[in-house]
């Protein structure tokens, strides 16, 4: 997948835009503030029809201004985003409107990498299980149709559990609990596909990154591996009913982060962390290729170096200026890095300055 030309009108601190991109490796240097994250999350919004910094759109239209507007020309599709304060977002391929914007998930393929991943670390659950769920959305529509399924049952069992003026009807209960067991089944068996097949990828670009000083894992936990999810749903009924809310479900799903068999997020130094998620996210973009044969997924690499020793910081640019990438979207405030990268290999590339939300080739 290439984006050879990217506009932007009223996103964020950009005014307005029009880059005609390299299908190899796109530089934005300039300093915290500047705007160079915006055109990444600009990138990405095309992709997966929203921020990654924000689940509001209207949060993304430039202060004082009506509507935002992204277009992003791909060679054989164009894609077109527009939404004006008050109404709806439009997402448009070739100029014909979609119907559900889930119909557009995967057409793109994208991995961003970004200081915020450190919470795969140091966040809840939740921010592990997005992870899985961004990448197996990217590759099987049915698994986010069946995770919609899901969510809408678990929203309606946990209202009827809230309920304080009478009983939950026990036949309605049952339904959304048969609804919640099907479809978490399902999913259940997509997770633990993709981790079984992650865990070797991830291994080896961490290995290849630190030297191989350390032994990191993933180990994936889920209330189905304790039988039929059905079973285990309908086991705490009661204790769900005192609380409020759904005990059991792949919602409580987890990645466990190991470092030499420890928790990364007691054992690990900032540096191990940062190694451990961009490692991460490197193997996702390996899975999404292999496994997506019509192409190769956008890689973003978000301002990634800071807080890395120089050798991990080789290695990963040693990494990112291999064949093994296509096309490449890097931001940092430290020129020296991207002069390290342009500088390993024969390929092309474009360095735009950043200030101010203007965006200048150099």
């Amino acid at each position: 997948m290439i984006l050879e030309r990217l506009s932007i009108i009223n996103y964020k601190n950009i005014q307005e835009a029009t880059l005609d991109l390299s299908p190899k490796i796109n530089c934005f240097i300039g300093h915290n503030g500047a705007g160079k994250t915006n055109v990444l999350d600009a990138v990405y919004f095309l992709s997966f029809c929203h921020s990654a910094q924000t689940t509001q759109d209207s949060l993304v239209i430039r202060h004082d201004q009506d509507f935002f507007m992204l277009e992003g020309e791909y060679g054989e599709f164009a894609i077109h985003c527009g939404m004006k304060r008050g109404a709806k977002k439009v997402f448009r391929r070739d100029k014909k409107a979609y119907q559900r914007l889930s119909e557009h998930i995967g057409l793109i393929p994208i991995v961003l990498i970004s200081p915020a991943d450190i919470q795969l670390i140091e966040g809840s659950s939740e921010e592990r299980r997005r992870l899985m769920d961004v990448v197996i959305s990217q590759l099987d529509r049915a698994y986010i149709e069946a995770l919609n399924r899901y969510n809408k049952a678990l929203m309606q069992r946990n209202a009827m559990l809230k309920m304080e003026d009478r009983e939950p009807d026990p036949e309605l209960l049952s339904l959304w609990e048969e609804q919640m067991a099907r479809e978490g089944e399902f999913i259940f068996e997509r997770r633990q596909t993709f981790v079984e097949q992650l865990i070797p990828l991830f291994q080896q670009f961490y290995e290849s990154i630190s030297g191989g000083h350390e032994q990191v894992s993933l180990k994936y936990t889920s209330h189905c591996q304790r039988g039929p999810l059905l079973e285990v749903i309908q086991r705490d009924r009661f204790k769900d009913r005192a609380v409020g809310y759904s005990l059991h479900g792949i919602h409580r799903d987890d990645l466990e982060i190991l470092l030499n068999g420890h928790p990364m997020r007691r054992e690990g130094s900032q540096g191990q962390q940062k190694t451990f998620v961009i490692a991460l996210k490197l193997a996702q973009f390996e899975f999404l290729k292999r496994t997506n044969a019509k192409t190769t997924p956008l890689l973003l690499l978000d301002d990634i170096f800071d807080k890395l020793d120089a050798q991990r910081v080789e290695q990963i640019i040693q990494l990112v200026a291999s064949d093994q990438f296509g096309q490449i979207f890097i931001t940092d405030t430290n020129r020296d890095h991207t002069d390290q990268i342009l500088s390993k290999g024969n390929f092309d590339y474009k360095l735009y300055e950043v200030n101010n939300g203007e965006i200048i080739i150099t």
